[in-house]
């Protein structure tokens, strides 16, 4: 009788372990494959910026990048003449309003009506 009592209780404690250990490892299985998911979309996000960064190295080996570059630096081909667009008309009536005092600016309302 206590031998069978002792074979219960040791297959009782072979069944715990064995359900507690496959508990532990469908936990690491969840939280490998949760790892897993965010490092795929981690991978798609640095194969985006990868291909964002060849067409930039490509980009940047064409002559007509440099132009461009240069060009905004203010640099012109031999030959060609700089154009310089000035917004003199409002730089004007800015200032004129910045030199108009308060008074003025009062009596100006008044002339309009």
């Amino acid at each position: 009788m206590f031998s069978f009592l002792l074979l219960g209780v040791f297959i009782f404690g072979v069944i715990t372990f064995l359900v507690v250990s496959n508990w532990r490892i469908s936990q690491k299985r969840a939280d490998f494959r949760l790892k897993i998911k965010e490092l795929t979309e981690e991978i798609k996000v640095l194969e985006a910026k990868k291909e964002q960064l060849e067409a930039g190295i490509y980009q940047s080996t064409q002559d007509e990048y440099w132009e461009e570059k240069i060009r905004e630096q203010g640099y012109k081909k031999p030959g060609e003449e700089a154009v310089v667009i000035k917004k003199e008309i409002e730089e004007k009536e800015n200032q004129e309003e910045k030199e108009k005092s308060f008074l003025d600016k009062f009596l100006e309302k008044f002339k309009r009506d």
